[in-house]
């Protein structure tokens, strides 16, 4: 097996490195008798179709068979309540706080004894679609929870008869299988906004009072990144694609948090100009060894918004969360979209939508994008010293969406290092790890999806950027003050490093970098990489200044 489920009786001993608190009580509830396993996706269906809180539209599953489900099985709604995205500040992790710890474990067990009365229900998937990195995953809710079971079925690849021969040969890691506790109905006076609880090193995790699909498969995804990160793989929340061209083969990676541009850019066809293969819009792993990639899920996890009623894409949804429905002409029932009901209308939606789909890409990654939205920026820049390239990953700066349940203002410039809020192991080790990819040949851009000063960047300008870089007749122009850095020569996006106003914003963004960056490394003196990078950011500022 790839990952660890079973064990020498021998080895089930207080000092086996891969029990825990967390894990042995949680995966013990799995084999309550009252959990009800759910094997396949037609039975997972029939469950969620039944449910009180569901909607069948009159809308058949596209390709449904393919899938391992009924060829008359149709589009399932589900809607949740005021909360219609994640929610970060329920995230705690064990081993952070040893006082906390302990009184999270005492809530824990008697949420688990309160429930181990009340039906629920199991599944299994595969997290990684390539025999180098495949793990099975397991989570429990529940039985009320059906339509979420139904959607993380979909999302990652169910453990089928094919799927487990090709996860019992794929490559071994001494990791334990993912176990997820989900439980929303759960709810305590200490934890208002929930609680989403994890033990990275032991791969479980337990997310309470939170009701958002969102939730479980991000929880899903995090421990698999972090379990990837400590087996020689970087962890990236982006998209990636592969070109071919006459000259070469182009893999791009584009790093960027929901809303940013990052599936526009990862599913753009470029006009047809080249054969392209996309690998995955949101979740993916880079080898540190070869520098080949693989998906970790086969659906997308896409907004609604951008998808009113008749739009193709809808063909390929397969269930929907957060959306209005009303009746056609015809009286079906139909999705209303575009955020009319409220923000962050989702779907799980078919790999199908993709046409040259692969799981892996085996030829080495070229470039990495860095998608900002800093207004300092014109539509293309290139940073060509590996340590400043890891840095500017580091200090991606961005503005959140409503994909994020958060108090703040949705468009207040925000960092968020390497694209990815859900990482759970240490920041240097990205840092580390990124400096290596562009250290060994990988190109470094930031492409800036927003506003360049007060001129909106448009979707084509973004894509004929990209374009020209592929085609080899790209002109880059350096920077005078920004040492390492040139920008592509655009003439409707004019840099003019002889104005006054604009080297002071140019500044202002290099100090906010520089600070968290500061920070960072007082955080890990003994870091060379990252105390390099805060002396050449410091010296960018001081020449601009």
């Amino acid at each position: 097996m790839a990952t660890l489920n079973r064990f020498e009786k021998e080895t089930i001993r207080q000092d086996n490195p891969q029990f825990s608190m967390l894990k042995t009580l949680i995966e013990t509830a799995f084999y309550g008798n009252n959990v009800q396993a759910i094997d396949n996706l037609d039975q997972a269906y029939q469950l969620a179709s039944s449910a009180p809180n569901t909607i069948i539209l009159d809308q058949i599953i596209t390709k449904a068979q393919e899938l391992g489900l009924a060829e008359d099985t149709r589009v399932l709604v589900a809607n949740g309540g005021a909360v219609v995205g994640r929610t970060a500040k329920a995230r705690r992790l064990w081993g952070q706080d040893s006082e906390e710890d302990k009184k999270i474990a005492a809530i824990l067990r008697e949420e688990l004894y309160q429930s181990s009365f009340l039906p629920f229900i199991s599944g299994k998937a595969v997290v990684g679609l390539d025999q180098q990195f495949m793990m099975q995953a397991n989570i429990m809710m529940p039985k009320s929870e059906s339509n979420n079971m139904y959607s993380w079925l979909l999302n990652f690849q169910i453990l089928n008869n094919d799927y487990l021969k090709l996860l019992q040969s794929s490559q071994r890691y001494e990791e334990n299988d993912i176990y997820i506790y989900f439980n929303p109905d759960w709810s305590h006076e200490d934890y208002p906004d929930g609680l989403a609880y994890f033990d990275k090193d032991h791969n479980v995790a337990a997310i309470l009072g939170l009701n958002y699909f969102g939730e479980i498969k991000k929880a899903t995804l995090t421990l698999a990144w972090a379990s990837a990160a400590r087996n020689d793989y970087v962890a990236c929340h982006g998209g990636l694609k592969e070109f071919k061209t006459n000259k070469e083969t182009y893999v791009a990676s584009f790093f960027g948090l929901s809303g940013s541009g990052k599936s526009t850019l990862t599913h753009a066809k470029h006009d047809c100009k080249y054969p392209i293969q996309v690998l995955h819009d949101d979740a993916f792993i880079i080898s540190n060894k070869d520098g080949s990639s693989v998906a970790l899920e086969p659906a997308y996890f896409d907004k609604t918004s951008d998808y009113p009623a008749g739009h193709p894409e809808q063909d390929y949804f397969l269930t929907v969360q957060n959306c209005g429905v009303t009746l056609d002409s015809d009286g079906h029932k139909v999705l209303v979209t575009e955020d009319i009901r409220n923000g962050n209308g989702r779907t799980v939606k078919s790999r199908f939508s993709t046409p040259d789909r692969v799981d892996c890409v085996h030829d080495p990654i070229s470039a990495i994008y860095w998608i900002m939205k800093d207004d300092s920026l014109p539509p293309l820049v290139k940073v060509t010293d590996p340590v400043m390239a890891s840095a500017l990953g580091c200090t991606l700066m961005t503005k959140r969406s409503n994909a994020e349940n958060s108090a703040g203002d949705l468009g207040t410039l925000v960092i968020e290092p390497y694209a990815n809020p859900f990482r759970i192991y240490p920041l240097q080790e990205d840092f580390e790890k990124f400096y290596q990819l562009f250290a060994s040949g990988v190109d470094c851009y930031i492409i800036n999806t927003g506003d360049y000063l007060n001129q909106n960047i448009g979707k084509e300008t973004t894509l004929s950027c990209i374009e020209v870089v592929i085609d080899q007749t790209a002109h880059f122009q350096d920077f005078d003050k920004l040492p390492g850095f040139s920008y592509l020569d655009i003439e409707d996006f004019v840099v003019d490093e002889n104005n006054t106003d604009y080297l002071t914003l140019l500044a202002e963004r290099m100090r906010f970098r520089l600070s968290y960056l500061e920070k960072l490394a007082e955080d890990n003196k003994d870091n060379a990489i990252i105390s390099e990078s805060v002396k050449k950011f410091q010296d960018i500022v001081r020449i601009l200044n």
